[in-house]
């Protein structure tokens, strides 16, 4: 394999990072802080979004026809990382280039199409996904949330939760069950649900993770378009596969990680610390940590630039994002103790982002389980 960046990469990074200097506010520390869930940090990301898509960058990777411009999986890629090493200026709407596009592209009718792809690549809207439930969180086919037809509507009852970002979103990528016999895999749909329906009720969970981060969702009598539904009625376990594929390999957490960790050895260096044999030693596992992390996700960059479908390379990826991101934390907190845990610090946004990531897109132990099936071939029990 190649290691290189082409030439061209090389220079669309620099431009990107001087595009950054150039148009993140002073503030942008304060601003981004709590992390993509905050009040502020979602206003600012319509304007830094608008001003990405001006430059032909927030969708570069999609086809031309939907608003990109036909650009390599890898100058995504290097607009991930760099947009994570700064703390993420596009917030929520990285979910929208990474999966929610895609997958309406992938699944949805032209009339959906021409309704969600347009604003998404100007910047202009925010989403959420809704699909961990109370007693249907990682094991997502045990979800409850029934939508059943009457004429032209599904009418919605349930509730979700651990909902990121939807206090703020237009529309909600919502997974359904649309038979109510129906068990597991079998009998659900998603729908494209406006937020702003008659009969949602947001209420916000409080968290160490920081405000606004976390959400319930509930769903009384909600009548949604048939329209809205993407895919066939009762197969959109197919559809959330395809998603999640995206998504686990969507937010290039190990470029952070490693950041947080360079500024860790320069504070280290400054006290002395970094002399300390056993230190060293476990700064160099935790940079062992996230350059794994960035070879597997690239392994899965270049398989989707080949045009190659969805493996369990993703699921391998992600887990070793989430060890690096905790790798960098439990250092930060054996190193500095409880100064790496004062609010506002580098590390302390790192430390409560990291918490997520074993539960985010599938915990741990799921994606550890689907690589143990589908990459090493093993039996279920």
């Amino acid at each position: 394999m190649e290691f290189d960046w082409s030439a061209e990469e090389i220079e669309y990074r620099e431009d990107l990072r001087a595009f950054l200097v150039e148009t993140l506010p002073e503030n942008w520390a304060e601003i981004s802080k709590d992390g993509p869930g905050s009040d502020a940090q979602a206003a600012y990301s319509l304007e830094f979004c608008a001003k990405l898509a001006e430059k032909g960058w927030l969708t570069q990777n999609w086809p031309a026809e939907y608003g990109g411009r036909d650009a390599s999986a890898w100058r995504h890629a290097i607009l991930g990382e760099e947009m994570w090493q700064c703390g993420e200026p596009r917030g929520a709407q990285y979910m929208n280039v990474n999966w929610i596009g895609p997958t309406i592209m992938e699944y949805g009718t032209e009339e959906q199409k021409t309704l969600h792809l347009p604003p998404i690549a100007r910047g202009e809207v925010q989403w959420s996904q809704g699909f961990s439930e109370p007693e249907a969180g990682s094991d997502l086919v045990s979800l409850r949330t029934l939508a059943i037809r009457d004429g032209d509507d599904y009418v919605v009852n349930g509730s979700k939760i651990w909902t990121s970002y939807v206090n703020h979103a237009q529309y909600c990528f919502l997974l359904v069950r649309t038979d109510p016999e129906s068990k597991r895999h079998k009998g659900i749909s998603i729908l494209l649900c406006p937020i702003d329906l008659p009969g949602i009720e947001i209420r916000e969970i409080p968290s160490v993770v920081g405000d606004r981060y976390f959400h319930e969702v509930f769903f009384s009598d909600v009548r949604v378009p048939v329209s809205s539904r993407l895919g066939p009625e009762h197969e959109g376990w197919n559809v959330v596969a395809h998603a999640l594929q995206y998504e686990r390999v969507g937010a290039a957490r190990y470029a952070r990680a490693a950041l947080t960790l360079d500024e860790l050895a320069r504070r280290a260096a400054e006290l002395g610390m970094i002399e300390d044999e056993a230190v060293l030693e476990r700064f160099g596992e935790a940079r062992a940590a996230c350059e794994a992390a960035r070879m597997l996700a690239y392994r899965v960059i270049d398989l989707r630039n080949q045009g190659s479908p969805p493996t369990a390379d993703t699921n391998v990826a992600r887990v070793a994002n989430t060890l690096a991101e905790q790798a960098v934390a439990e250092l930060a907190l054996e190193t500095f103790g409880p100064d790496a845990l004062e609010y506002g610090s580098f590390a302390d946004s790192h430390f409560r982002l990291a918490m997520t990531a074993g539960v985010a897109v599938g915990a741990t132990e799921i994606n550890l389980n689907l690589v143990a099936n589908r990459f090493l071939g093993l039996p279920r029990e």
